[in-house]
């Protein structure tokens, strides 16, 4: 049996899944997280074989999430099940330590598959995952400003880009608004730009975001 813990912070998503896993005869359902805080507590406290993870909850963001996880509990399968834009996070989230990267808007028999993949051991990159990977490996650029931002960092950055006030960004993150203005401060000087519209204009430039 496959012990699963679903973390995602949208109350229909969990259920949705719960729903589609809990009619599986090899899957069993031992937990469920709606934040970063939840999740830890549930990985130290839980017996599971795969976390289904959302990168974009509230609190810890999800590449630190996985990085914590993998120090903690390294025999847990992370399987990522996010919507977010593969391009910027499949990547970071497999070197990060998840062994799986699903999107959501794949069929719900991919991530079945994934699930069962990942808890044998192996790894799950469907097929667009995979290219995005072997261009990043094929054609690195390490001298692009926004690689030398930490995990928080790039998440801050990612939701500034997106057009989130920095009082949205706090609420979601679980952040005061001084911690956000720190971390908007020091991605400024990293990149070397003075406000939100240049890190948008770069953002376009560098196909970070569709323009």
């Amino acid at each position: 049996m496959i012990r699963v813990v679903i973390a995602d912070d949208h109350p229909m998503m969990r259920e949705g899944l719960k729903y589609m896993l809990g009619h599986q005869e090899d899957i069993e359902i031992v937990g469920e997280a709606r934040n970063g805080l939840e999740v830890i507590a549930a990985v130290r406290a839980l017996d599971i074989d795969v976390l289904v993870l959302d990168l974009n909850m509230p609190g810890r963001h999800g590449i630190e999430l996985i990085t914590q996880i993998v120090s903690e509990a390294p025999k847990i399968s992370i399987l990522v099940w996010s919507g977010l834009d593969e391009r910027q996070y499949a990547l970071r989230a497999m070197r990060a330590g998840a062994r799986g990267y699903v999107n959501k808007e794949r069929e719900p028999g991919q991530l079945l598959e994934a699930i069962r993949r990942v808890a044998s051991g192996q790894r799950w990159i469907d097929l667009e995952v995979a290219e995005l990977i072997t261009q990043a490996w094929l054609s690195p650029n390490p001298d692009l400003p926004h690689t030398s931002l930490s995990p928080r960092e790039y998440e801050i950055f990612w939701l500034l880009i997106q057009g989130h006030s920095m009082a949205e960004i706090a609420q979601s993150q679980f952040l005061s608004n001084k911690t956000v203005s720190t971390h908007k401060t020091h991605i400024l000087a990293k990149m070397n730009m003075h406000t939100v519209v240049e890190l948008v204009h770069y953002a376009v430039a560098h196909k970070l975001i569709d323009c």
